[in-house]
């Protein structure tokens, strides 16, 4: 989770069909977005479905994104797939605008606001190995840690 991941070179059934997973495994879990190395793949590749939260389904793939503008500031709370049992305020862009090829490879462009932003910030951080975590205070974050070490022992007893 915190290494960068690699620029997607080659669009193939393989990636395709990683792609297919991770949307079932987002859907299931249930979330809203997931970054290909939250499932253990260093490849530049995102997915999000902001409208799921409201029983729809618009679903995004986004490969090798990058942020290529941010404006305003908004904060929101935020929770992780990967950060088990933990939810805190982060300060975010309130628009971002997103570049970046979808799994057929035509470049796209996406300008979010709200929701739509932050995911996109969120996901794009855990490919550059960063967590949301990160962005919380260092008591936060040690409240954190010291709760899932205390939840983490009881299981091993």
């Amino acid at each position: 989770m915190r290494q960068e991941a690699e620029e997607v070179k080659k669009i193939n059934g393989e990636l395709q069909r990683l792609i297919d997973d991770m949307a079932e495994t987002m859907y299931a879990a249930p979330g809203i977005g997931l970054a290909a190395n939250q499932v253990g793949v260093l490849q530049r590749l995102i997915i999000l479905d902001v409208a799921y939260r409201d029983g729809a389904k618009d679903l995004k793939v986004i490969l090798n994104p990058c942020i290529k503008a941010g404006e305003g500031e908004v904060v929101r709370e935020e929770g992780c797939l990967s950060v088990a049992d933990f939810a805190a305020e982060v300060r975010r862009h309130a628009r971002v605008t997103v570049t970046g090829v979808d799994r057929e490879g035509k470049p796209i462009e996406i300008t979010g606001e709200g929701l739509l932003a932050v995911v996109l910030q969120h996901e794009i951080d855990h490919l550059n190995g960063v967590l949301f975590i990160d962005h919380v205070s260092r008591l936060k974050r040690n409240l954190y840690l010291r709760r899932l070490k205390k939840k983490l022992a009881a299981k091993g007893r």
